[in-house]
């Protein structure tokens, strides 16, 4: 759609409006061109013949004709400054509510940042051109073309020379055309990638202190401003030019016109009357042509503007609507996915003939391998996404052709990154439930435990939520997070790793009130821990996209399968409730590859050297590049690997959890860390360092043999990376 479109679109209900404004435009420039004129017939007229009743008649017109001017350019002003503020209302509602209506796949292609420039330095430039250049062109354009009427009605032959030298005022502007687009375009964009990073910045402030990129942020930073102080200059450097190329021709065709002007008059051919008013009126026409190649560089920064907005509005990652949408009843749902296949990309798929259906009422856990795709498989029930094969079917309506607004009353996810927004805690769990009562308030944060804990703040529920909740515990956002999910009344209830970032008594909590909700909601929890699903009513075991195993707890257990293999993982860990200490049992280190083989005796001293490390949220444990010296044994928590890439970004290349480790190579060997390793959420490790180690190695040699032939082969891969 062309900024023409987007601008009659907006306009075209207030057509009335948009008429009185051109009317009045016509009064005024036709009082303009009037009052010019009217120089003619003073001078040659009333001055020559010295006729009192030409003067009076002739003033009294630019009097009257002067007032109703006024009076047409205040209804003008009026009737174009609501017809402009309505267009851009419009324009900002129309990209607002499409915003809101898509999807993920949109808010992976364009950032904060890009989305916050168009709707800041872009719509402030539509808003001018709206508002102030189009208005104003429209009244030149017309003074031009009136003025030059009368121009040739005055003295045809200096009209056309000064029509052939005008051409040199559009000649520059129109070479300088090309670049001015394409300066304007590099400056937003240089403003748009520094609005990324400062989203950057605040978001990950904390992560950037712990990360120590403070120095490389600082010179990204650096060098974005720099370009846009270079894209800036360029663009002011052809603007300036765009505007002074005219003016010199204007100041070259005054010369033109004088120099023919007088020539015409000696010959008798003009009036010195008719020249007065030619050169007046020129000199306005002039002004109006003028004015027109000034315009141009703020026609040309709109143009931009246009187009980078319209680019949001062509943009269709939105979820298909049924013609026919079908309302579902709220009751609770029976959940089918039938041959569900998906991915994100059409050459991966992460799902593959998903076959699964989930009964009212039950407490169902997805769990597997990261990567394994049980995360993917929640989205799809929250309808985040649609299967490229296959159906998930909520009480036997396929979600395609569900109703959205029925669907989204009758479920509600919970992640494990909790939003809250910036306002009290009542506002926040009231936001968007059934009922907002002050019963069914307390009642649901009495649910999620975390009623007493608010009302012990001075504010209680009255109490101010600050920069998305950073005042509060992982388990108080998580707390909070439940209760507004409760507060919905949902019928689906899909839970994302809820207990992902909380410690061993928060976690705890938070499962056995997990499971108190059983019965009342269908429940769906996708869980790294498995711990977790000891009350699910049936569990779901993913990998590689598809269901490797289903049962019970116990079955699973009893069936020495993948469930029974990552549970042997993560058990054998010891932690205190308040998740301040955790131990490993010898049985568990005799598990790891590298410690296979080794006597029970020297695993059980190998045991009694490991010190326990908590890390707090977004902690980094060791960094790219620094000297390695310990040995880490996850007991608790998800971790990410992070390797620097060439930008000096962080890219996530692995993500490790409860029974996971890394650093082994530093038992044996004093080299660089070739990754680093950072929290996700409250962690606890067993560390041991390579001094400790190197003492139990003397009693024991055999350790170290078996170390080094099993990372033998691993430290060649690590040192060519």
């Amino acid at each position: 759609m062309k900024s023409g479109k987007l601008i009659s679109s907006s306009v075209k209900k207030h057509k009335w409006l948009s008429i009185l404004f051109v009317i009045s435009v016509f009064i005024e420039i036709g009082y303009a061109s009037f009052s010019t004129l009217s120089l003619k017939y003073i001078v040659d007229d009333a001055f020559t013949d010295k006729d009192w009743q030409v003067f009076i008649f002739i003033l009294s017109l630019l009097l009257i004709g002067g007032l109703l001017s006024i009076a047409a350019g205040a209804f003008g002003d009026y009737s174009i400054g609501k017809v402009s503020g309505i267009a851009i209302r419009n324009l900002r509602e129309r990209l607002f509510q499409h915003i809101q209506k898509q999807t993920a796949p949109f808010f992976s292609r364009f950032r904060v940042g890009d989305l916050v420039s168009r709707f800041s330095s872009d719509m402030d430039a539509i808003d001018r051109v709206i508002s102030t250049t189009s208005p104003f062109l429209i009244k030149e354009a017309l003074a031009l073309v009136l003025g030059l009427g009368l121009l040739l009605s005055l003295e045809w032959r200096l009209t056309l020379v000064m029509l052939l030298g005008s051409s040199l005022m559009f000649i520059g502007p129109k070479l300088l055309q090309g670049k001015a687009e394409q300066a304007s375009e590099s400056y937003k964009q240089s403003e748009e990638q520094f609005s990324n990073t400062i989203d950057e910045m605040i978001k990950g402030h904390s992560t950037i202190k712990n990360l120590n990129l403070g120095a490389s942020f600082q010179q990204q930073a650096e060098g974005q401003i720099s370009g846009i102080y270079r894209s800036g200059l360029r663009l002011h450097l052809i603007h300036t030019w765009m505007t002074r190329l005219p003016l010199i021709s204007l100041l070259l065709l005054n010369g033109i016109m004088i120099g023919f002007g007088g020539y015409l008059i000696f010959q008798d051919a003009l009036t010195i009357g008719s020249f007065m008013a030619f050169f007046t009126l020129f000199m306005s026409v002039g002004q109006s042509a003028t004015n027109l190649s000034v315009l141009l560089p703020e026609m040309i920064d709109s143009a931009v503007s246009f187009k980078r907005v319209n680019e949001l509005l062509e943009q269709d990652t939105k979820l298909p609507q049924s013609a026919h949408p079908i309302k579902l009843e709220p009751v609770l749902p029976q959940v089918h996915l039938q041959q569900v296949s998906f991915g994100y990309e059409s050459n991966a798929a992460l799902l593959k003939q998903i076959e699964l259906t989930i009964a009212p009422g039950s407490y169902i856990a997805f769990v597997g391998p990261s990567g394994s795709g049980k995360s993917t498989a929640l989205k799809l029930l929250a309808r985040f996404y649609d299967p490229i094969q296959g159906s998930i079917t909520f009480n036997g309506v396929d979600l395609r052709e569900a109703e959205d607004a029925s669907l989204r009353e009758m479920m509600t996810m919970v992640t494990q990154d909790t939003f809250l927004f910036n306002t009290t805690i009542a506002e926040n769990l009231q936001i968007a439930a059934a009922d907002n009562s002050q019963e069914a308030l307390v009642d649901a944060a009495s649910q999620a435990q975390i009623h007493s804990t608010i009302a012990n703040w001075p504010m209680g529920y009255n109490t101010v939520i600050q920069h998305d909740g950073a005042s509060l515990s992982g388990g108080e956002r998580q707390r909070l997070a439940i209760a507004r999910a409760l507060l919905r009344k949902p019928k689906l209830l899909l839970l994302d790793e809820v207990t992902a970032a909380l410690d061993p008594i928060n976690e705890s909590e938070i499962n056995q009130m997990i499971a108190s909700l059983k019965g009342k909601h269908t429940i769906v929890s996708v869980t790294h821990r498995l711990a977790s699903t000891r009350d699910a009513d049936y569990i779901y075991v993913f990998q590689d996209g598809h269901i490797a195993e289903q049962g019970s707890f116990a079955d699973l257990i009893d069936g020495q399968g993948l469930f029974h293999s990552l549970w042997e993982k993560q058990h054998g860990f010891k932690l205190s409730e308040d998740g301040q200490l955790a131990a490993v049992e010898a049985e568990r280190l005799a598990m790891l590859p590298f410690f296979a083989g080794i006597e029970l005796p020297a695993l059980q001293q190998l045991s009694s050297l490991f010190t326990t490390v908590t890390c707090q949220p977004d902690e980094v444990v060791i960094r790219e590049g620094e000297q390695g010296n310990t040995f880490y044994l996850i007991a608790h928590g998800r971790f990410e690997i992070l390797k620097q890439q060439a930008d000096l970004s962080n890219k996530r290349v692995a993500m490790l959890q409860d029974g996971d480790y890394f650093g082994e190579i530093a038992l044996i060997r004093n080299i660089p860390r070739t990754a680093t390793v950072k929290s996700i959420g409250h962690g606890i490790l067993l560390a041991i360092r390579r001094e400790s180690f190197g003492r139990l190695v003397e009693q024991h040699p055999q350790l170290l043999d078996s170390l080094e032939h099993t990372l033998l082969q691993r430290m060649k891969e690590a040192t060519t990376q």
